[in-house]
């Protein structure tokens, strides 16, 4: 089976953490959230998961000359930033997009589906 990231979009001009958000909002998120993820484990597709912290927090790491260069930024400037994913197993794109709207609807947020690439045979 191939795999599929969904993931989800939040705006770069608030940077919302599960620590500044409302906590009644964030228990709410999370009990949705928990429910997407204990539908994707007991079906079998759930890879991995996650959220991340805002660009704010990265680190960019360039080695790709003599010297090692670090930067306290993120590589790119968006007006969105990946704020969590799911990693799934799906039998096609139309299993993977049925995942996706079913975070969608359990988050109220966008997702986007995408495939990673698979070596040929």
């Amino acid at each position: 089976m191939t795999q599929y990231l969904l993931s989800m979009p939040h705006d770069s001009a608030e940077e919302p953490t599960m620590a500044t958000m409302d906590p009644a909002e964030l228990e709410a998120v999370m009990a949705a959230a928990g429910a997407f993820i204990e539908e994707l484990t007991a079906s079998g597709a759930l890879v991995f998961a996650g959220g991340l912290h805002p660009p704010s927090t990265a680190v960019t790491v360039d080695h790709t000359g003599d010297e090692l260069a670090l930067a306290d930024e993120p590589y790119t400037q968006a007006p969105e930033y990946l704020g969590g994913l799911w990693v799934v197993e799906a039998p096609d794109k139309d299993a993977a997009v049925a995942w996706a709207a079913k975070a969608s609807k359990a988050l109220g947020a966008r997702i986007e589906v995408r495939a990673f690439q698979e070596v040929p045979a």
